[in-house]
């Protein structure tokens, strides 16, 4: 396990680390979990590469394929494996494995009480014309046993809870790749029935979706790579709290965080018509619908990131991380900018850098 000194100064608070999960290149088995220690027990931060195979030896090709979702819940680590066809859980304070979840081309996990909730491919990765429906499993987190399942459509990425209500967002990515068409609604889930009781339309091939503090849903389309381009929508409870389309920016958006109103965003929009990628940074004001910055560093360091992959944002002090996975094969960065933008460190990653989450102290 590499120990680096990235030079930065510790904020010593609530946050005391951050786990990266690096999705590494798809069937290299290269997925693996990094950390930063945010304590500040020396007034410095340090990272630590590849810590999940030094704290678990005896655990089989290490984390497996494709780490495609990382997220804190309690006093546990949640990791989505894709590929490998399984969530990995561990002990939050040292990623020190409990267990894990067979969940076949799982995707992301959210939760609520003692429920976690995975969306799932279902089907073989890039199963083609032949695909199943995707779903979503309710697992148990103390047990680690899946208890029900929902089918929602195909391809379904991230999910949200309001309320009752789980929405998850539908894709149709494989179905589109063979030329039969992008999904483009929200399933709704009733979560005491985990029956689908409403689709939303929104927009061909979508994948983040994200809850901020106006009951809003934010989600991301990510268009059809030819004629019609990425753009962001949001939806909006009506009159009576159900949920139904608000409207959409018309700027790209790959990756998001939100903190407070704020909605920070990088945006890759590739052109399979013209073989480029333009890549963009902002803030959208979530409450006026507006793009309030189209910038979120002018340092020099953020563009010269080559493939960004990743964001995440001190939800305290608003200082930020974007993770650029570079070549997709070999190792990424993780750059650090403070709250008005300016560049702080930058450090090496595993492959592929792309999820994120804050480990926050144990209240005694």
């Amino acid at each position: 396990m590499e120990n680096i000194d990235t030079g930065g100064k510790a904020q010593k608070g609530e946050i005391i680390g951050m786990y990266l999960l690096n999705e590494g290149n798809m069937g290299s088995n290269k997925s693996s979990l990094d950390y930063l220690d945010l304590s500040g027990d020396d007034e410095t931060t340090h990272y630590y590469r590849n810590i999940y195979q030094e704290r678990n030896p005896n655990t089989v090709m290490a984390l497996g394929d494709v780490g495609n979702d990382c997220q804190i819940y309690g006093s546990r680590l949640w990791l989505v494996i894709n590929c490998s066809n399984k969530v990995e859980v561990a002990r939050a304070a040292d990623a020190v494995r409990i267990g894990k979840v067979d969940i076949p081309n799982c995707r992301y996990v959210t939760f609520k009480d003692q429920y976690a909730y995975v969306s799932s491919y279902v089907g073989t990765v890039y199963g083609g014309s032949n695909s199943p429906l995707g779903s979503v499993y309710k697992v148990d987190t103390l047990t680690l046993q899946k208890v029900d399942s929902c089918s929602v459509g195909y391809q379904p990425e991230e999910m949200a809870i309001i309320g009752n209500h789980l929405y998850v967002a539908n894709s149709g990515g494989y179905q589109g790749m063979t030329g039969q068409g992008y999904e483009s609604t929200v399933s709704v889930i009733d979560l005491a029935t985990m029956h689908e009781v409403d689709k939303i339309e929104v927009a061909p091939n979508l994948h983040h979706l994200k809850l901020d503090n106006h009951n809003q849903l934010w989600v991301t389309a990510r268009g059809n790579y030819m004629d019609e381009k990425s753009s962001i929508y949001w939806l909006e409870p009506d009159a009576n709290g159900k949920m139904k389309l608000g409207g959409h920016i018309n700027q790209s958006v790959s990756d998001l965080c939100i903190v407070g109103d704020s909605l920070y965003f990088y945006g890759a929009q590739w052109s399979e018509v013209e073989m480029t990628n333009t890549v963009t940074y902002g803030i959208i004001n979530v409450k006026t619908h507006q793009v309030v910055s189209t910038s979120l560093s002018d340092a020099p360091e953020i563009s010269k990131i080559r493939m960004p992959y990743g964001i995440i944002v001190n939800p305290i002090h608003r200082d930020f991380y974007l993770m650029d996975a570079k070549n997709y094969v070999s190792s990424g960065e993780l750059l650090h900018f403070l709250p008005d933008g300016t560049f702080d460190w930058k450090v090496k990653t595993g492959d592929i850098p792309a999820h994120a989450a804050f480990l926050v102290k144990c209240k005694n």
